[in-house]
């Protein structure tokens, strides 16, 4: 069970269990001792942040089955690394953002604004 908070500073919600996300491989963007990369961003991957993510050293695309990635599909949710969606972000390639699944720490790096900005809007 997620123990954080998101951006709005309510539980956080799950990100995705299919495929399995999280640095806790959980389903949530929690973070904690370890967790370098500060994977706290839930997205929904397009393909073309996948190419950019690619041209960029981090392939999301093609599974790695010793570390039980299946490789990431457009459409799918994602726990992603604050810097790398920051990155995305100033060069126009940000994917969609799921604020309530969203760690609070995010915050930290990117403004509430900006993730507002590109947020999932929910049927």
């Amino acid at each position: 069970m997620p123990s954080g908070k998101n951006v709005f500073g309510r539980p956080l919600i799950t990100c995705s269990v299919e495929p399995l996300t999280g640095w806790y491989r959980n389903g949530c963007c929690d973070t904690g001792p370890g967790d370098s990369g500060l994977h706290l961003v839930c997205v929904e991957v397009t393909a073309e942040f996948l190419e950019f993510s690619q041209e960029a050293g981090n392939d999301l695309s093609t599974p790695i089955p010793e570390y039980n990635f299946p490789g990431l599909n457009p459409g799918d949710r994602w726990c992603l690394c604050v810097t790398r969606w920051q990155q995305a972000h100033h060069a126009g390639m940000a994917p969609k953002v799921v604020l309530e699944a969203t760690h609070i720490s995010t915050l930290e790096f990117v403004s509430l604004e900006e993730l507002q900005a590109h947020a999932v809007v929910e049927d």
